[in-house]
């Protein structure tokens, strides 16, 4: 049985406005129905207005992805009826899409369009449903893949890509957790090059469950055809409790929308779209590799917008080139110390203008100026506060001590301070050099060379 997947997935347009009317573009930071106006809540009369800012983000993706952007385009009513559409019809588009073709992580696309989202439904609020329609009439882009792909891990890292580049491009911030990205997968079993019949599973919410309901599906799918069965074109949902997915309706066909051009909207003519993209994912992996910096350091730098800017801010469009080192050296950084940082105090947040203190931090390290301890010392204040590291660590006498007639004092007194661990040491066990050099930089508070010790504490051992 051979397993065919295609994916549609919604993201929510970063624009200050709604698609089509003034409120307020912000579905998920205020009291419920607060951003509202008659245009959004669908009074009779009103006039939507297209939002210029949401079309020219969906050309940016189109752009990005490399599809066909349309020179003509028009608005679509798609008719059904639920609570969550105020209007009894969603303003989508059908025919003229914004943009066709394309491909992404080697995934062909088959269309990306514009469209309005829907309101809210709030099914725990006590014995009825409520609705917020604040998200009512937000911006939503719509992209459809084609049916190519066969397995659930390269579906879901097709989401974890669109995600991505959705934040790299700038047009949606695509929290899944908050349904600012929502996933919905086509699958289909055969035993044949014919495709099966689709089913269309919804409700997903995180890329862990895009890969669970595939399997899941494809193995439901599977056992049903080996028996006989026949596998019903639907919509099912994923049960998060239960681990599996379960009916909800029989699939809509395009008829059973009933779509038409929407009255109310013009029809658009678009030429000239020349703005500029900023650096993809496929170009930040190359130029991170060719500066030295690891594949696995590469993904957890890219996939974190604030380290992503951070860095590129330190090594992208520089007076001069970086220096390889400097860069390797602060991608160790900012994968580990820095990160720690962030993870144990989430009100704290890099700010771009602290970036040239980090990267004189970084630096100093690599000159030898000052030791990866004192460095590690320094990095609250120098990434959070902007503070000079020069100039702190020479406040504090934290510059590398490198001078061996400086350091054989301290070395001769740690020594007379140990007698035990030195018979130890004379006695063939030799780790505990590592005690010593740790008294030794404890007394200089992280500032002494640890090789120059090491070599130190050997001749005077050997005495």
């Amino acid at each position: 049985m051979k397993p065919t997947i295609g994916i549609e997935i919604h993201a929510e347009l970063k624009t200050k406005t709604k698609m089509f009317c003034g409120s307020l573009n912000a579905p998920h930071d205020t009291e419920p129905n607060t951003h509202v106006c008659p245009i959004c809540m669908g009074h009779p009369g009103t006039l939507p207005v297209i939002n210029k800012e949401a079309v020219r983000h969906v050309l940016m993706v189109g752009k990005a992805l490399g599809g066909d952007l349309a020179t003509f385009t028009e608005f679509d009513r798609k008719n059904y009826f639920y609570p969550d559409i105020p209007k009894g019809y969603q303003i989508s588009q059908y025919k003229y899409p914004l943009v066709s073709g394309g491909t992404l992580a080697g995934v062909a696309i088959t269309r990306v369009h514009l469209e309005e989202d829907t309101a809210r439904s709030l099914h725990d609020q006590g014995e009825g449903s409520i609705i917020d329609y604040n998200r009512a009439g937000v911006p939503l882009m719509e992209l459809v893949t084609e049916p190519v792909m066969h397995d659930a891990v390269s579906a879901a890292n097709f989401a974890r890509e669109l995600q991505l580049l959705l934040r790299i491009l700038g047009v949606s911030d695509a929290n899944m957790e908050k349904g600012e990205m929502r996933v919905e997968a086509n699958v289909s079993v055969s035993d044949s090059d014919e495709l099966g019949t689709k089913v269309e599973v919804k409700n997903i919410n995180s890329f862990k469950t895009v890969e669970a309901s595939i399997i899941y599906e494809v193995e439901r799918q599977t056992e049903l055809l080996k028996k006989g069965g026949k596998v019903v074109q639907e919509t099912r949902g994923w049960d998060e409790n239960n681990g599996k997915t379960v009916s909800q309706r029989t699939k809509e066909t395009a008829e059973d929308y009933r779509y038409f051009p929407e009255p109310d909207l013009p029809r658009l003519r678009l030429s000239g779209f020349d703005k500029k993209l900023p650096e993809l994912a496929t170009e930040k992996r190359e130029r991170y590799k060719n500066l030295g910096i690891p594949r696995e350091q590469t993904e957890v730098i890219i996939l974190d917008t604030e380290l992503r800017n951070f860095f590129d801010a330190l090594t992208l469009n520089q007076d001069t080139p970086v220096d390889p080192k400097v860069a390797k050296l602060a991608a160790n950084y900012l994968t580990s110390d820095v990160q720690a940082l962030l993870v144990a105090d989430s009100s704290k947040m890099l700010e771009i203008e602290h970036m040239e203190a980090f990267k004189a931090l970084i630096g100093m390290v690599a000159t030898g100026e000052i030791t990866s301890r004192v460095a590690k010392d320094l990095l609250r204040e120098v990434i959070f506060d902007g503070a000079d590291p020069s100039k702190t660590a020479k406040e504090r006498g934290l510059l590398q001590q490198n001078s061996e007639e400086e350091l054989q004092t301290l070395v001769v007194e740690i020594i007379e301070e140990n007698p035990s661990v030195v018979a130890e040491y004379k006695g063939g066990k030799e780790a505990v050099m590592q005690f010593f050099l740790g008294q030794a930089m404890k007394k200089t508070q992280g500032s002494a060379n640890p090789s120059v010790l090491k070599s130190l504490f050997e001749k005077e051992l050997k005495l």
